[in-house]
């Protein structure tokens, strides 16, 4: 009924973090960038703004599907209480334990996933460089 609101919760907490990330880069780059020596001390991997994104694209695109596929069963509704299942305390505590072991596991799943993606991402970004490094000398 509501299993999208932990997920979409994450997402908004996820999206506040990237910006934070964003804004914390451009100011360490931006003295890099005036001087215009942008290639020669790139060590970094992928940056943490970058990982963020890959997170944000996966909790929002995984909760508007679901939020529309809710809303297509009737169980959003576009007047308020808005969860059909906060018209009774009966249906609001199910709405709540739904949230509590579908919502917390499908946002836990979601960002298991994005963690087994960076590691992937990061690993191939190491044997790149290290290949490129081989191939300098």
């Amino acid at each position: 009924m509501a299993c999208f609101v932990v997920p979409g919760a994450e997402a908004i907490v996820v999206t506040a973090a990237y910006f934070v990330a964003k804004r914390a880069e451009m100011k360490i780059k931006s003295p890099e960038l005036a001087k215009g020596n942008k290639f020669e001390n790139n060590e970094s991997g992928i940056t943490w703004s970058k990982r963020l994104s890959w997170l944000m694209g996966l909790l929002w695109g995984g909760v508007i599907l679901l939020a529309f596929e809710h809303f297509w069963h009737g169980e959003v509704v576009p007047f308020p209480p808005f969860l059909s299942a906060m018209a009774s305390p009966e249906d609001t505590a199910e709405m709540l334990t739904e949230m509590s072991t579908v919502g917390v596991s499908m946002a836990a799943t979601v960002t298991a996933v994005w963690g087994v993606i960076c590691a992937v991402a990061e690993a191939k970004v190491r044997k790149i460089r290290k290949a490129l490094k081989s191939e300098a000398k």
